[in-house]
């Protein structure tokens, strides 16, 4: 179990997806995405391997959630900024999104 001290050290943001490129080199499929937080965070970068269930087209605009506070992740020669996420069932990944659109860096509490 988890303290309510230590789930609000967690940054959970919202961010809108404004590029998406193939990202061969990865080992599973992935993109390696583009996602705008706002104008206090900017840009970050992450590698997401939900290349079966969304095309690149789908995904720009698309807001999705992130952790934005992790350490950068070395994914051969990319760095991963902040970890998006989503729902697992098998290797299909259904990303978390608002059902609403809000403003870029918004915070989930």
């Amino acid at each position: 179990m988890i303290t309510w001290n230590d789930f609000e050290k967690v940054e959970l943001r919202v961010g809108t997806i404004t590029a998406v490129i193939d990202f061969p080199e990865a080992i599973k499929p992935a993109f390696q995405l583009s996602i705008d937080f706002g104008e206090e965070i900017g840009i970050k970068k992450s590698s997401a391997q939900i290349t079966k269930r969304y095309s690149k087209v789908d995904l720009i605009g698309k807001q999705i959630i992130a952790v934005i506070n992790f350490p950068k992740k070395q994914i051969g020669k990319f760095n991963s900024e902040c970890l998006v996420l989503g729902s697992v069932n098998g290797e299909d990944v259904v990303l978390l999104t608002s059902d609403s659109k809000v403003e870029n860096g918004s915070r989930i509490k």
